[in-house]
């Protein structure tokens, strides 16, 4: 569930994890990432050398741009709703609620008008099979794809996956210009990289910058290993490829930090290994599998490790345990602090959920823990989220044309994250939800000061309020009330 983001003192994470793909392999039976780029197929020749530019040092990337240029795509998202899909800001500037950490594609400001969003994606396939971002595409009744050479094609949507924002699409058409795919793993910090897309709808832009860090966790994405940037991206840029000095795809640009929606020098984007492993299931299997071990975890201070008795603050705290989760079925309890999970050592909490990720649902996997002064070792079988529940392509359940949400209760896990209270997610909106400023991913907690905890119950109290109703919800830890006009 990519879009509901609790971001809590003790940054928990949830380990319900979505399979992000190959972020490191950690033994048993494992879906393995760089099998999924091996089997891209049609690879393209490698990119011209970057060489100095006018002897003083600084990289031309005129080689890489001429290679890859060519195979990123501009894509057009047609809906019938203002957020339809989620590829444009979430929400307008100037509304009460700060959303720092956006999704950039641009949405259409008419809302009696089918709306509109664009973004990038690039060509991995010469038959035609495209990668993006799952929020450029999610909901839309009609995806459109323009090549380099002006041609446009009505694409499929493959499938999608909310919880890595990873799409697929497929356009009939063949001996496409295809991308170099590259490893993330081997790019260092510091090292330059360029970004291909198009912001503002102004097509096969070329930005450059250098990777300012990798394995980013971020709030709201906690299963993806984000690789941060201060490449140039902005609305339109999303689902853009990242390429490093040697011609080859390492991500996909997905998300910004910013105050203001636009750029700010803080990127982020999702690892290609990642990426390759959800195109390999939605195209082998039309559906992507997320393992689940069922826990909350948080960082481990130094004041903590020192309590509990550890010589180093490493490792990732349980801080509760889903009641029939695969982690209570194999003896886990809070207060354990995992060490290792196989042969893999978790130095950061945020390490984890990636890592387990990668792991089939099924696998028996061993994790190693802290627990009263020792080491203990543990066989879990990592269990799976329900489909319906992550990776779904539809809205979620409609509670009233009147109010224009679509919504569905708080998982267990993140019922824990927000301190044990209710409340709705919001899947989709429309209408008078939106004209009022609610987004997708925020949190519904009451309806005229009643508590909400599921759709029957806010269907009922909607049936009995006037005209105007105040709702109450929860967006990046601020809580405020919303009144919204249902007539």
């Amino acid at each position: 569930m990519q879009a509901t983001t609790f971001k809590r003192s003790l940054l928990a994470v949830t380990l319900i994890a979505a399979v992000g793909a190959g972020y490191a392999k950690l033994g048993g039976e494992v879906i393995n990432s760089a099998d999924a780029v091996a089997a891209v197929g049609e690879a393209a020749a490698p990119a011209a050398g970057v060489t100095a530019r006018n002897g003083v040092g600084l990289p031309d990337f005129t080689g890489i741009v001429a290679h890859s240029g060519p195979a990123v795509v501009n894509i057009s998202a047609t809906g019938t709703s203002k957020t339809a899909f989620s590829g444009g800001e979430r929400g307008q500037r100037g509304q009460q609620i700060p959303d720092f950490f956006r999704h950039f594609g641009i949405p259409s400001p008419d809302e009696g008008a089918p709306s509109r969003g664009m973004g990038s994606g690039f060509i991995v396939r010469a038959d035609g099979v495209i990668l993006t971002n799952a929020h450029v595409v999610s909901g839309a009744d009609e995806v459109t794809v323009k090549l380099t050479d002006k041609r446009e094609f009505k694409a499929k949507v493959v499938g999608l996956d909310k919880v890595t924002d990873v799409a697929v699409l497929r356009i009939d058409a063949t001996n496409l210009p295809v991308v170099r795919l590259g490893n993330p793993g081997s790019a260092q910090v510091g090292e330059w990289v360029v970004a291909i897309g198009s912001p503002f709808g102004f097509e096969n832009t070329v930005t450059a910058g250098i990777v300012s860090a990798k394995g980013r966790s971020l709030a709201s994405d906690s299963y993806v290993p984000f690789i941060q940037t201060d490449v140039a991206v902005n609305p339109g840029n999303s689902g853009g490829p990242l390429i490093n000095l040697n011609g080859e795809v390492i991500g996909i640009n997905s998300q910004i930090y910013s105050r203001n929606g636009g750029y700010q020098g803080v990127s982020f984007a999702i690892p290609i290994d990642v990426a390759m492993n959800i195109e390999q299931q939605l195209l082998q299997h039309g559906k992507v599998s997320h393992g689940r071990m069922g826990v909350t975890i948080q960082e481990v201070s130094q004041s903590l490790a020192q309590s509990f008795g550890l010589k180093t603050a490493t490792g990732a705290l349980i801080s509760s345990v889903e009641k029939g989760s695969p982690a209570a079925t194999a003896g886990l309890e809070p207060g354990d602090v995992i060490l290792k999970l196989n042969d893999r050592e978790i130095t950061r909490s945020s390490e984890l959920p990636p890592l387990v990720a990668a792991i089939k649902p099924g696998t028996r996997i061993s994790v190693q823990i802290w627990r009263k002064g020792a080491t203990r070792e543990i066989a879990l079988a990592v269990g799976e989220i329900p489909t319906a529940a992550v990776a779904a392509n539809g809205a979620g359940e409609s509670d009233n044309p009147r109010l224009g949400l679509a919504l569905r209760p708080l998982t267990p896990e993140e019922r824990g994250q927000s301190g044990g209270q209710g409340g709705l997610v919001v899947e989709n909106v429309s209408g008078p939800a939106a004209r009022a400023g609610i987004q997708r991913g925020d949190v519904v907690l009451s309806l005229n000061g009643q508590p909400v905890g599921d759709v029957a119950q806010l269907r009922a109290l909607l049936d009995k309020s006037g005209k105007t109703v105040a709702l109450l919800i929860e967006r990046d830890d601020a809580k405020i009330f919303v009144p919204v006009d249902i007539g």
